[in-house]
């Protein structure tokens, strides 16, 4: 066995240099990985099946007649598990997504990037299910390797052929449901029934965002990990040795080689290479933590497998941390986890507490532009106003609108006010105020907006009137 400060001494870091899809003469290297098994890769099958069902389940389940979910960025309009949210609610979106970053850091700094290897959308379609698919029409890896060097014949075409057929058809279907998420899935099953003719434009969309899932599990792949997502190269600085991530254990496996069971100069490690053939993205464990590495643990099985058949330890490829591996020490919250803590549960505080308080009429008053004050007959004076209102509810709302002060009274221009549901109003009316009450030139004046049914608003408005009479 080694100690921990020969690492570097045995380990040959010049893959540092190049990314591992790529050749010496800057060429992509196409990787066909061996197909999988063993425990964790069952593990990591039955949460992809949860995945998936959850995925294609969410655009058909419906609460009050409105999707359970829906982000339709062209007409302002988001659902989020039932909750309807306008553009006014941006703010609300902006610190969820400051949470979700900061969420991400944190399981970074403790998990490393499990999430990529298990929750990923990108992993999970491609590992599971295109993947999936191409070892039942190509074969597993050896077989992918021949036909890529087949010459052009009319097995491999067929081969080829069934293979885009297949794989675009899945594409066009996730495109499909991506659009459900945008405009619901009663607009997607209206655009079917009314016909390509009747919504070109869409169609046209639809086939784009086809081409690109296409062109990304059949083409692109890996690449998508390595050189398009940045959560890779967040490892770099995110990452420290009480970091848990999918590590191989040098300490018990090197000197690599084979050993007899008297021998005790070689570590546990045969330089099978198993779990170089199984990896997704091409890489060799052994050398590290790589940005490469998306922790979907093959290698963890694949070497489990060897270790078993010999007769040795399983783990030597685990998930580990540095210390983990040469202290022995087990999951330590440092400091730094303390922190980033501590800022997660102050941010999704504050979420929690936006979710709570939020009215489920957002309403806005202003003064008319333009216009200063109106002297009216008995001795008042009056401000036109016009309050634009937004109904977040599933169904209609009337409202009443009253001066707080009671040192006025309101006049409501037009039919008393009723906002629709999911919908926007705008109401005109007069707030007159007797001229002997009036004291100043610009005051404050409250006003009690009372959705029927709903907890009241108040909003604060400004009231214009002459200095002196």
């Amino acid at each position: 066995m080694i100690k921990a400060t020969e690492k570097e001494n045995i380990i040959d870091q010049a893959f540092r240099d190049s990314v591992g899809t790529i050749d010496q003469q800057g060429k992509r290297k196409y990787i066909f990985p061996k197909k999988p098994k063993g425990s964790l890769y069952n593990k990591r099958t039955i949460a992809s099946v949860v995945y998936l069902i959850v995925f294609f389940s969410l655009p058909l389940i419906k609460v009050h007649g409105e999707p359970l979910i829906m982000l339709n960025i062209l007409k302002r309009k988001f659902i989020l598990f039932g909750q309807i949210f306008g553009p006014q609610d941006f703010f609300i979106f902006a610190l969820g997504m400051i949470t979700f970053i900061v969420f991400i850091i944190l399981f970074t700094v403790v998990f490393g990037r499990v999430f990529c290897g298990w929750a990923c959308p990108q992993t999970i379609f491609m590992e599971m299910v295109f993947r999936k698919i191409e070892y039942w029409i190509d074969g597993d890896f050896n077989k992918q390797q021949q036909l890529k060097v087949m010459p052009w014949n009319g097995f491999k075409i067929r081969k080829r052929a069934l293979k885009i057929i297949v794989f675009y058809l899945i594409s066009f279907l996730i495109a499909n449901y991506f659009m459900a998420y945008l405009i619901s899935m009663d607009e997607v099953m209206r655009y079917v029934h009314e016909g390509i003719a009747a919504h070109s434009g869409t169609f046209f969309a639809l086939i784009v965002f086809t081409s690109i899932f296409f062109f990304v599990y059949y083409w692109f792949r890996e690449q998508v990990c390595i050189v398009v997502c940045p959560y890779g190269r967040l490892q770099g600085v995110l990452l420290d040795k009480n970091s848990i991530v999918v590590a191989y254990d040098y300490l018990r496996g090197e000197p690599r080689g084979k050993k007899s069971t008297a021998d005790k100069t070689v570590g546990d490690c045969i330089d099978c290479k198993a779990c170089v053939r199984v990896c997704p993205t091409g890489i060799d464990i052994r050398n590290g933590t790589q940005l490469e590495c998306i922790n979907c643990t093959a290698c963890i099985d694949a070497c489990d497998e060897i270790m078993d058949n010999l007769g040795r330890p399983k783990k030597l490829i685990k998930y580990a941390s540095e210390n983990n591996i040469v202290k022995k020490q087990k999951l330590k919250i440092t400091a730094r986890t303390k922190a980033y803590s501590v800022v997660l549960l102050i941010i999704l505080s504050a979420l929690v507490a936006l979710l709570v308080t939020r009215d489920d009429v957002d309403v806005t008053i202003l003064r008319t532009p333009g216009m200063v004050y109106q002297k009216m007959p008995g001795g008042y004076i009056g401000n036109l106003y016009s309050a634009r209102m937004f109904n977040k509810t599933h169904e209609d709302i009337n409202i009443k609108l009253s001066i707080a002060s009671q040192e006025g009274e309101i006049e409501i221009i037009g039919a008393p006010p009723v906002v629709g549901k999911e919908n926007y109003a705008v109401v005109v009316f007069l707030i007159k105020k007797k001229a002997t009450l009036i004291t100043k030139r610009n005051s404050t004046i409250l006003i009690q907006v009372q959705p029927k049914g709903q907890p009241s608003i108040t909003k604060k408005t400004s009231f214009i009137g002459p200095v002196s009479f």
